[in-house]
This record gives C-alpha cells, structure tokens and sequence, in this order.
C-alpha cells in the first residue's frame, strides 16, 4: 500500500502540523479525512512509521535542537515535546540519543536528526542553525552551499586519491568522451586533480588584478594544502561579492593577454560549472580504478558532512594536512 505524491504531502501536513496538538489517532485521521484503520496503515507502508512513531520521532529531533540551541530549560523542552514529566522525557530521550538532555546540551557539536526510515526529519525555523550543526553553524544561502560544497567535494576527491600510487596517478586516461574541461586530452588523474585546485588559485588572481602564482606542488597533500589556502580565498571573496551585490561589477581581467573584461558573477559561475564539469570526470576516473566514493550530491553532503568526513581518517594524507 502506498500513496501518490500529493496525497503523501497532505499525510505530512497533517502530522507536522500537529506537533504542538495534544490529539490522538481519531483526530489525526480525521484531519487527513480518512477512517483511522486505514490511516494508520497508509502512514506505516509509505513512510515506514506508524503516526504516533512519526510525530514521537520529530518532537524528540525538535527538542534535542532545542536543547543544543536554546537557553529553554529541560522542563520546558519536555513539555514542549508533549511529556507529562521531566522523568518520562529523560528516559525517552536517552533511549533515542544514548545519554540524558543534560547531558547533550553540553555538547559541543550536534545532530539532532534520529534513523528513520523514511529521511523525514525535523527542520529548524529558517535563519537558525543549519540542519547538522557542528562546524556548521550558520545560515547558507544558495552561494554558500555551491562554494562549500565545491570545496569540501574537491578536497574529498583529493582523500580518495590517496588510495593509489604514484604510476596509477600518473597514467594518461584517454577522456571518452572526449572534454575540453582539461587542456590534456589524455590527462593523468594528477593533472585532473590540480587542474580543480589550480582554477580557483587563478580565478582568485584574475578578480584580484595580480599575476597567478600557483604552486608547483602536486602530491595529494601538497594539493590539499593549496586547495584549503585557495578555497578560504575563493570563499571569502564570493562573500564579500555577495555582500556588496557586486554580481554584475564589471572588471578587467588583467592576467589574460590581451586583458579583457568580466563581471563578477559571471566569473564564480564559470569556477563552478567547470569545476564541477572535472569532478564528475574525477570520480568516474577513481571509481573505474577501484575507489569508493562518497556521494557527490549537494544534499547527502548538508545532511551530514561530518559523517561523511570519515573517509579522511583512512587517508595517509591527512596526517599532515592539519597545519598547513
């Protein structure tokens, strides 16, 4: 048993909506306009949770954001959450998160989405913390997200590539189908990999009115090094367009012979399209050789990047990448 896309919308609608409801099974299904036996059925085969489950498992998530973002008390939070006392929401709360409110207030970093089966989880009122939290803390908007990912995917493909040896690194791979993404018709994965670091050192230059001085250095973690030096760079520079709604500035492109002119949305758009061009080459090039990737998709990596992080444990790269 399932249901269509809109009448799953409306099932979500109503059990989000009455998170703060003190209201039961009959009222639910009253509210989705269907008979409770078959409500209840129709919730479990599409979302995997009975009602009562769903709306138990999100007041849990709320409070737990709550808890890590908020001065409220424990009190409040459990009452909030729908429990009668502060005991039964302690012990339900270290049932679902392995230690008590107390307790993981006084984390430094924290998530508060729980399993589900169904990837539904509770969402924070727009312009606070982001889903995550962690190192993360801050309000994104759409240039953010494409430039920390962009980031963050690139020096990840880097940890992946730290898996094969130098002769596997340097063998020519003849691009089918053919791309004008690298100069190299038949690029080595090292000269992919820099070719993704060198953009961003050369584009900062070009914005910046300065001759290019990018490194010679193309290990994984001399790439790496660089990388983190020229993505703050590429990052701080994107923010402060932003800031200045500088989008259509025009600018003369000095270290271009003859010098021609750009603006400046233009220019971070061009970064971006053809950075992620060579990623995907990339990946299917590590992923032909062997190389277990992590997602490259923008929303795996917002619902958690941290956990994904863990593949740079394995890499014998990262040692010496934490202090460039």
């Amino acid at each position: 048993m399932s249901c269509a896309p809109e009448q799953l919308r409306r099932l979500l609608d109503v059990l989000i909506g009455s998170m703060d409801d003190r209201v039961d099974g009959e009222e639910l299904a009253r509210r989705a306009h269907f008979e409770r036996h078959y409500f209840n059925h129709l919730v479990k085969a599409t979302l995997g949770e009975s009602p009562a489950a769903f709306r138990r498992r999100l007041l849990l998530e709320r409070a737990a954001y709550r808890l890590a973002s908020t001065d409220q008390s424990v009190t409040v939070v459990a009452f909030e959450a729908g429990y009668g006392s502060v005991e039964s929401f302690t012990h339900a709360f270290r049932r679902a998160f392995g230690l008590p409110p107390a307790d993981y207030r006084a984390r430094t970093s924290f998530d508060f989405r729980l399993d589900a089966p169904n990837g539904v989880h509770y969402v924070p009122p727009e312009g606070s913390t982001p889903a995550g939290g962690g190192s993360r803390r801050r309000t994104m908007d759409l240039t953010d997200r494409l430039v920390d990912h962009d980031n963050w995917l690139t020096d990840r493909l880097l940890v992946a590539a730290s898996q094969l040896s130098d002769p596997e690194l340097d063998e020519p791979i003849v691009l089918s189908p053919p791309s004008v993404a690298f100069n190299n018709p038949a690029p080595s994965l090292r000269e992919m990999l820099d070719r993704l670091v060198l953009a961003k050192e050369m584009w900062i230059a070009s914005i910046a009115g300065h001759e290019a001085a990018p490194s010679s250095d193309t290990s994984i973690l001399g790439m790496r090094l660089r990388l983190r030096g020229a993505g703050a760079a590429f990052a701080e520079l994107v923010s402060d367009i932003r800031q200045r709604n500088a989008w259509d500035t025009a600018y003369v492109d000095a270290t271009q012979r003859p010098p021609h002119t750009n603006t400046f949305g233009a220019s971070i758009a061009h970064v971006l399209a053809w950075d992620a061009a060579r990623r995907e080459i990339v990946a299917g090039a590590l992923t032909d050789r062997g190389v277990d990737l992590i997602s490259l998709d923008p929303i795996q990596w917002e619902l958690g990047p941290d956990d994904l992080d863990d593949l740079a444990d394995r890499s014998p790269a990262l040692a010496g990448a934490a202090t460039p």
